[in-house]
């Protein structure tokens, strides 16, 4: 709303000409949702310890020690997440884009599926909630609309909006025809589901969820300028720089989730933060034609999720696990690993693979 009414003010006062700058709205919404979150993370922690009473539901089969340590600790942290994205995004970002409104659908739907998750769990003090196919099909179907979005609504049509970038190669992209939009689905919903199951100890995926959008954010804004993208040989998707408010909101919200999630945790983002950042992250690569290099950037939730997918193949096969426990953090936990170890050592192979996909940019 801000970039409504000032932007165009620009013309006669200087000052507001910087509204009419993403670089400038994109360190205004960072600001603003960490800003919201430092005042309003504390009272809404309060009232969700006060509705949940024992907090969530921790695993008895999980490592030793959590029962005891994480305890009485609340979920539903993720809603001061999106409280904080949801007016930063409305303030700073052009209401006009289309890009922008897409991934503000699917961040807030797959917010809305995490958090009746997490109310089921904690009003029947378990730790399974809905039913997991109707949960993969109302995620299968807010993807569907958001691809099919992507792929209809916006100026890149023909070939290109079915086509899968491949990093490496300059201005090359496979064309999936029909077959793009459950490609594109996988992406967001595998995306989703890969950073909730990180999301199993104190601040393991809240700063790698950071680090993807601050790389998918640096992605966005050259892939929507045509002279870098021009430079750089990458697809070159009009409007898309758009998303870039929105990611930068989502960095400051969880800068400002982390100050509480910080170990030991006063809040548990639960299923409606972990299923809300996955989907934005995943419906932000749809819309910026970089499928594969997101699976580099965020190749920790990749790890994690394919770790799970290997345990219960060889168990169901064989009878034997591969790991101790899945997801895979826990397995190094299982190892006596301590839980900062294990947190930081996995933040650092965050920041590295982040460095790599991003070399893919320059590297064709």
């Amino acid at each position: 709303m801000l970039y409504e009414w000032l932007a165009p003010l620009g013309d006669e006062f200087q000052l507001f000409n910087l509204f009419n700058y993403i670089t400038f709205r994109v360190g205004g919404a960072l600001m603003t949702s960490l800003i919201i979150c430092f005042i309003f993370g504390p009272r809404m922690i309060n009232a969700l310890r006060a509705r949940q009473g024992k907090g969530q539901p921790i695993r008895e089969d999980g490592p030793e020690g959590h029962i005891i340590k994480k305890a009485g600790t609340p979920t539903m942290g993720g809603l001061m997440i999106l409280f904080a994205v949801v007016v930063s995004t409305l303030l700073w970002g052009n209401l006009h884009s289309p890009f922008l409104w897409t991934v503000f659908f699917v961040t807030v739907g797959f917010g809305a599926i995490g958090f009746y998750d997490d109310y089921l769990k904690v009003s029947r003090q378990s730790h399974k909630g809905f039913s997991g196919k109707i949960r993969l099909f109302l995620e299968f179907l807010i993807a569907a609309i958001a691809v099919w979005v992507l792929t209809t609504a916006f100026p890149q049509q023909g070939d290109f909006a079915t086509g899968l970038a491949i990093p490496l190669l300059k201005n090359f992209t496979i064309n999936l025809g029909v077959f793009f939009i459950p490609f594109g689905c996988l992406v967001v919903v595998g995306t989703a589901n890969a950073v909730n199951l990180t999301d199993g100890l104190d601040g393991l995926a809240i700063v790698p969820v950071m680090i993807a959008c601050m790389s998918l954010a640096f992605i966005a804004y050259l892939v929507g300028n045509a002279i870098f993208s021009n430079y750089l040989g990458v697809p070159f998707v009009p409007g898309s720089a758009e998303v870039t408010i929105f990611l930068g909101a989502i960095i400051g919200a969880s800068l400002g989730f982390l100050w509480f999630n910080a170990p030991p945790a006063m809040v548990f983002m639960g299923d409606t933060g972990s299923l809300a950042l996955g989907g934005a992250l995943g419906v932000t690569a749809v819309a910026t034609k970089h499928e594969i290099v997101l699976a580099i950037i965020g190749g920790l939730f990749v790890l994690e999720a394919v770790s799970v997918i290997v345990q219960v193949a060889s168990f169901k096969l064989t009878g034997k696990r591969v790991f101790r426990m899945a997801p895979i953090h826990h397995h190094f936990e299982k190892k006596g690993w301590q839980e900062p170890t294990i947190v930081i050592r996995f933040w650092i192979i965050a920041i590295i693979l982040a460095l790599i996909g991003l070399s893919t940019l320059k590297l064709r």
